[in-house]
């Protein structure tokens, strides 16, 4: 970890603020197709079309078409959506509330690897819990996707920090390398208690200001 103060905070949404499961997803692919949803789990890929669909490059319709191939399923594009789109579980109230509290010292952002469908769903079912961003910079209208260094670099200038005072939270090791080759300071998150200790450990150094917090 640098020796920076921390300035800002960073977090990835997926696995980290907002639970999903993509197996919720295959099986409604599954039943859609009449076919075993081991076969689709089995077949599916976070490949070079999925990431140039989160980078915006690839349209909804090509990746559509690409997931046709890749699963050798019959499938209209709307199917395929409404499956696509039932990935989102919830929200992680304990990281919810950590980050209520971490405010108080320090601006949040969010950085998600995401594409315009789904970008639809979390931004309109997940609205209140995500006002506790100041922004939320999205892969699509970036154009770069996390571990991407652009992508870091990108971030980092529209938050307006620099980079190793920038403490970012991911739930992927890729990710968390990506951003630290970036400069900045990276935790891998296993659960929200990695999270606490990591906003704990932050908050100890004398020089980032702001009330006293009780991470607990």
């Amino acid at each position: 970890m640098s020796t920076e103060p921390v300035e800002a905070l960073l977090f990835d949404l997926g696995g980290v603020v907002i639970t999903i499961d993509f197996g919720r997803c295959f099986r409604w692919w599954a039943d859609s197709a009449a076919c075993a949803v081991e076969e689709i789990a089995s077949r599916f890929a976070f490949d070079s079309a999925y990431e140039d669909h989160e980078r915006g490059t690839l349209s909804s319709a090509g990746y559509w078409t690409s997931v046709r191939a890749a699963l050798s399923l019959d499938l209209p594009d709307e199917a395929l959506l409404q499956g696509w789109n039932d990935v989102y579980v919830g929200t992680d109230a304990e990281v919810l509330d950590l980050l209520s509290q971490a405010r108080t010292k320090w601006p949040l952002y969010g950085f998600t690897n995401t594409n315009p469908a789904h970008q639809a769903v979390w931004a309109q079912r997940f609205a209140p819990e995500l006002q506790v961003f100041e922004s939320i910079f999205v892969s699509s209208e970036l154009g770069h996707r996390n571990p991407d260094r652009a992508a870091f670099d990108a971030v980092a200038s529209m938050i307006g920090a620099p980079p190793p005072r920038i403490l970012f939270f991911d739930d992927s090791l890729e990710n968390v390398e990506g951003a630290r080759e970036a400069g900045l300071q990276a935790v891998h998150v296993s659960s929200p208690a990695s999270v606490r200790a990591a906003l704990r450990s932050a908050a100890e150094d004398p020089r980032v200001a702001g009330p006293s917090v009780d991470w607990r």
